[in-house]
């Protein structure tokens, strides 16, 4: 790995829905606030998307005790509707989401670059665990 570059981190989830739901569950705000969390003690109060090239998007992250909470956003790179998804975050990483048809399923494929301040471990598990609640979401939405 080069110095300075960060690693490129990936997580996937096969969701039991179709891709125009899936679609649909990822991108809308108001599915947005009912999936975004990586554990039932967390929940997304507030989600805005404007989902085009330059378009900008972001969500609050709260511990439903108030106890701590953070903005994650950032600027739409590239959109291919029921395809791929690519945005840099506004602390300058860039993440790549790709949604794959498999039959009547859908394969989501997140990548992103990690950052410094956690062990890329504890990172890949964070994203991971908000992916898994979105496949709960979407699947239960079917």
């Amino acid at each position: 790995m080069e110095t300075g570059k960060p690693a490129i981190l990936k997580v996937e989830a096969l969701i039991q829905s179709p891709i125009e739901h899936v679609w649909s569950y990822w991108t809308e705000p108001n599915h947005i606030i009912q999936w975004n969390s990586a554990s039932p003690d967390w929940h997304t109060p507030r989600a805005e998307n404007d989902l085009r090239v330059g378009g900008s998007f972001s969500s609050r992250m709260e511990a439903k005790d108030g106890s701590f909470g953070f903005d994650f956003g950032g600027v739409y790179d590239d959109v291919r509707p029921h395809e791929h998804i690519a945005y840099t975050i506004g602390d300058g990483r860039k993440v790549k989401i790709d949604f794959i048809r498999e039959g009547s399923a859908t394969r989501v494929v997140e990548s992103f670059e990690a950052e410094s301040q956690n062990a890329p471990e504890m990172q890949q598990a964070g994203w991971q665990a908000i992916l898994d609640n979105f496949k709960k979401y979407a699947e239960k939405h079917e």
